[in-house]
């Protein structure tokens, strides 16, 4: 996709970034070292009381993962976001975020006033501080989705996860249908089996796009898709 960049920066591992990604914008997300995480949160800015809902972007693109021609649906049945490009090629909707105590059980107890920067961070308390700036709270916060990491399913129904899923230098680019309220948290995967922690920085950079055109791959993929750009551009008119 050719695009002109206008932002670019480091999040480091851990940390908590939000940013209201314009419709006409494109926001990519680079791993730096190999191995990410970035669990992410999005809302329609606009009415926030509409956010993204798994159970729908799932299910309309008969799916049990995320990657390059799946968009992001929201409660109302539009788009808030398209894939449009991706390097990684399986991103995991399924095991959500990491709260205090599963940090705590998992990497110990590290607080900021014993260590600092290098404090034990989770990505549920992350996300409701990030949320409380646009007025909101733990009761707007529901399902994300995991860039980066990938967790299948085994024949017995557990989840399998797989460490390093993600190269150094893999990326992953989201189109802003609608004008939406990005939350990204960067702290470890919830199944990540290491005993350290250790979270990963990602880049990110926005870009100027073009809209969606009427043969576009996202738009495309299915009849669901295709209703629910219709559905977006009507919020428009």
């Amino acid at each position: 996709m050719e695009s002109t960049a206008l932002w670019t920066e480091t999040v480091p591992g851990g940390a908590t970034w939000s940013h209201v990604l314009k419709r006409g914008t494109a926001l990519r997300m680079t791993d730096l070292e190999g191995g990410a995480n970035v669990a992410a949160y999005f809302l329609n800015f606009e009415i926030p009381a509409e956010r993204f809902n798994l159970p729908d972007t799932l299910k309309a693109q008969h799916t049990a993962r995320l990657t390059k021609g799946h968009v992001l649906y929201s409660d109302m049945g539009r788009i808030l976001c398209s894939i449009t490009e991706d390097t990684v090629g399986w991103h995991d909707p399924l095991c959500g975020f990491s709260n205090n105590a599963l940090v705590e059980k998992k990497y110990g107890k590290a607080s900021y006033q014993q260590a600092r920067n290098e404090w034990h961070q989770n990505a549920r308390d992350g996300l409701v501080v990030e949320l409380g700036k646009y007025g909101m709270g733990a009761r707007d916060l529901h399902a994300t989705v995991n860039f980066f990491s990938k967790v299948t399913v085994d024949e017995t129904g557990n989840l399998c996860y797989t460490p390093n899923n993600s190269s150094p230098g893999s990326y992953v680019e989201l189109r802003a249908e609608m004008n939406v309220l990005v939350i990204l948290n960067t702290c470890q995967h919830p199944l990540d089996p290491g005993s350290k922690y250790k979270p990963r920085p990602v880049e990110v950079s926005i870009s100027r796009v073009s809209p969606a055109r009427t043969n576009d791959p996202c738009r495309m993929l299915c009849s669901e898709n295709t209703r629910g750009f219709i559905l977006t551009e009507l919020f428009f008119l």
